[in-house]
């Protein structure tokens, strides 16, 4: 019996999505909870899996092809091992050869131009973006398929020995003076990063104020404390939970810099929710800690390594990032040295941490060499007037600088 495959329904928030990637094709057979489709909106990669054993009949949705949510993309045959029976049917044995065909067939299409290599349509995908042999990827899928899976591995795996530059050499033979150029259709996802980004612009009155911090008490604290922390909470005590909790207190000081702008209503928000910026494959991502007042430096810490993984396999959901009161973006994780970061609408404000560099500092009337990181807030002045903002960083800093002063809410 045929049913239909439709699009997961979408959020309030979401209007519609893209096709992403088809990975069962019609006539191949996959298992009951197999991975049928990716759904890409402005916001999330939603899956669509198989209800039960069976095969796709039919695909009415292409990938590229613009859905909207509940609608019917393809049809599914429930119990049936190839186009034309089910298990049990008197035909069962032709139908199960006929699947068995056309599994072959679509293999074999996989294969060309991949030096045989069997690739899912997400790992082809993949492999062409950033311009991997298919045939260098050791698959570990079924019948040595290579999975999207195996070429995020390979690709991860040629940047950290340092070979990402020639895992992105193209191996063609091109001519000498030949200029090549790829047009890439921009995703869902990054195009309403644009757009987000280009209304921040154009409708706050966006201004940053700079400061600089002091990160050798948090470095000797975490250098004091690490083998501890490790042996309880089973987690790094890393840089983003002093920042979030530093962050936390300053809020609370002053809520204009926690608050939105609704039309031509301020809200203020009585809890701190933290955004933090993510960099994805397909774009900028801010997964959200809620409550962190309520959240110890190892809880922080969990999250941020929790969204961090899901981030990275795309399969972070809506509501892991609905909503936030304030953001943080560590650009210092690229060697960004000092920045103006972009509001997060309809949040007023934003915090950047930049990269840690040793400087000569004044310190007591003595030159010393210090490990220095440069702050940025970039803040809405029609909600935050400017003391605000100053006087905000400055308690971060402070807080930073002198970590007991989180403790002891002073």
């Amino acid at each position: 019996m045929s049913t239909e495959i439709k699009a997961p329904v979408f959020p309030e928030s979401v209007a519609e999505g893209t096709v992403a990637t088809w990975h069962k094709q019609p006539g191949e057979a996959c298992s009951r909870d197999d991975l049928i489709v990716d759904i890409e909106t402005d916001k999330v990669v939603l899956e669509v899996v198989a209800p039960a054993d069976g095969v796709i009949e039919e695909v009415l949705k292409g990938e590229g092809d613009t859905v909207e949510s509940g609608e019917v993309i393809g049809k599914f045959k429930a119990g049936a091992v190839g186009d034309s029976g089910s298990a049990d049917s008197k035909g069962g044995d032709e139908s199960k050869a006929k699947a068995d065909a056309d599994k072959d067939e679509a293999k074999t299409e996989q294969s060309q131009s991949s030096d045989d290599a069997i690739l899912s349509p997400a790992a082809r995908k993949l492999a062409e973006e950033n311009n991997v042999d298919p045939g260098s990827v050791k698959g570990t899928g079924k019948d040595g398929r290579v999975t999207k899976e195996d070429v995020q591995n390979h690709v991860d795996n040629a940047k950290s020995s340092g070979g990402a530059s020639k895992a992105a050499a193209p191996e063609a033979n091109v001519s000498t003076g030949e200029r090549i150029e790829k047009r890439v259709p921009m995703t869902r996802l990054r195009a309403s990063i644009a757009k987000r980004l280009v209304n921040a612009q154009q409708t706050a009155a966006m201004l940053t104020t700079f400061n600089e911090v002091d990160m050798g008490p948090i470095m000797e604290l975490r250098k004091q404390y690490q083998d501890s922390f490790v042996k309880r909470h089973e987690i790094k005590l890393g840089f983003m939970s002093f920042f979030a909790k530093a962050a936390t207190e300053a809020l609370k000081r002053f809520p204009a810099v926690n608050a939105s702008i609704d039309g031509n209503d301020m809200v203020y928000h009585g809890y701190q929710d933290i955004g933090v910026a993510v960099s994805t494959d397909r774009g900028l991502v801010v997964p959200v800690l809620r409550d962190v007042d309520a959240l110890g430096l190892a809880d922080i810490e969990k999250k941020i390594v929790e969204y961090g993984t899901k981030a990275k396999g795309g399969k972070l959901a809506i509501e892991d990032m609905t909503g936030g009161t304030f953001t943080i973006t560590n650009g210092g994780i690229f060697g960004s040295l000092i920045s103006t970061p972009i509001l997060n609408p309809p949040q007023t404000a934003i915090l950047g941490m930049h990269k840690i560099q040793e400087r000569p500092m004044a310190v007591n009337g003595k030159v010393e060499i210090r490990p220095m990181m440069y702050l940025a807030l970039s803040y809405d002045h029609r909600m935050v007037d400017g003391k605000e903002a100053v006087q905000f960083l400055v308690a971060i800093k402070e807080m930073l600088e002198d970590p007991a002063r989180i403790l002891l809410d002073v």
